[in-house]
């Protein structure tokens, strides 16, 4: 026959209870909390229907029409891909509209809670209010990071893989890749095209330039002694075409058929840096506000607006606030390969800073949008 002890028997579950560690009081997010997040923002249909469609459907059917156009009729359209329609798709759609995406991703997740009346549901369960707000930080990037890697994944497979395969530079097919001794051959063997279509002021040093009449052949030309114009030498055609070759080969060497891949991993983390400051300011912002369509509204704002006048004018004694503009910051760090956000012209118009402010300038932007939110959630009334 077994006894057991009355006070062994009542202390067993007690200390089975003690031993276990309650981390509903952890400000730390569990594996589950996480899972949860992700689950309820995924199920929501509209949703990510709309991040679908801006961050992998615009690229996906503008680059597909290309394919089409040009398989149809190769003469008139020209390649889907190539380095210009990477450069134009990266720093303009990708960089905009996933920014966009991002941000309407947070400020949903922000402000979900709240506005469904399951903010309450949530603080009764007794679960840490940092914890639930940090675990919709995973939950978030994981949906829009992914998102915005398979339109960037996708715009890369098109410009390399339907690339051109002749350089069109000022109108005229070059061989890419060349070295500065390598064009200035080139151009020797080819001083009509040279002197007709590459850039320069008219007319060479030595007095050669082109004379394209309409309806007739182009043909090269140097000013007489009594200022006419005659039919340049072999040698003058020869040296005139080297000495322009020389001065266009700084913006030739930029020139390329498709994106290396380098280029890509830049632009890549890049376009992945500017999604997450895009989600978790509008997370701050959606928690900090409680609704999402006036946080959505000024994010918009902030992008297209705020932006764009921040880096293209320089303000008088307000320079170190536009420093202090987020996308001031991430337009510092873009890849120097590609066009100035927001176009220029080709003119570099940003306000100067270093990199190391710049960097400061995300980190603040980060850290305390998400303090504010955090500190929001634990501070509100259930």
């Amino acid at each position: 026959m077994t006894t057991i002890r009355v006070d062994d028997a009542s202390a067993a579950p007690g200390a089975s209870a003690e031993g276990r560690s309650d981390r509903r009081r952890s400000p730390i997010p569990t594996g589950a909390m996480i899972a949860t997040r992700f689950m309820e923002l995924r199920r929501r249909r509209g949703l990510m229907i709309t991040l679908i469609l801006v961050t992998v459907g615009l690229p996906t059917v503008f680059l597909g029409v290309r394919l089409v156009l040009h398989a149809i009729a190769p003469k008139t359209y020209g390649p889907a891909g190539g380095y210009d329609v990477y450069t134009a798709m990266s720093a303009g759609v990708l960089y905009t509209f996933g920014f966009i995406a991002a941000a309407a991703l947070g400020c949903t997740a922000g402000s979900v809670d709240l506005s469904e009346g399951m903010f309450r549901h949530l603080v009764i369960t007794g679960r840490s209010r940092l914890a639930l707000y940090l675990a919709r930080v995973p939950a978030g990037l994981a949906i829009i990071a992914s998102l915005v890697a398979i339109g960037f994944g996708i715009v890369c497979a098109v410009c390399v893989f339907a690339a051109p395969t002749k350089l069109m530079y000022n109108g005229v097919a070059v061989p890419a890749g060349l070295s500065q001794r390598s064009l200035e051959n080139w151009a020797a063997a080819h001083p009509t095209e040279v002197l007709c279509n590459f850039n320069y002021d008219g007319q060479a040093k030595q007095g050669v330039g082109c004379d394209n009449p309409p309806g007739q052949p182009a043909r090269i030309v140097v000013a007489g002694a009594d200022r006419r114009f005659v039919t340049a030498t072999a040698a003058q055609a020869k040296a005139a075409a080297i000495e322009i070759a020389d001065h266009n080969y700084p913006d030739y060497k930029k020139q390329f058929l498709y994106p290396s891949n380098a280029l890509m991993i830049k632009t890549g983390l890049w376009l992945e840096l500017e999604a997450t400051v895009g989600f978790l300011v509008g997370l701050g912002l959606g928690s900090l506000l409680g609704q999402r369509t006036t946080a959505v509204i000024l994010m918009i704002v902030l992008e297209i607006i705020l932006t764009p006048i921040a880096i293209r004018t320089r303000i008088p004694h307000f320079i170190n606030g536009q420093r202090g503009i987020i996308g001031v910051a991430t337009a510092h760090l873009e890849p120097g390969q590609l066009p100035l956000a927001f176009g220029g012209g080709g003119q570099d118009f940003r306000v100067t800073e270093s990199t190391t402010t710049a960097i400061c300038v995300i980190l603040a932007w980060l850290i305390g949008w998400t303090v504010i939110g955090a500190w929001r959630m634990t501070t509100r009334d259930a």
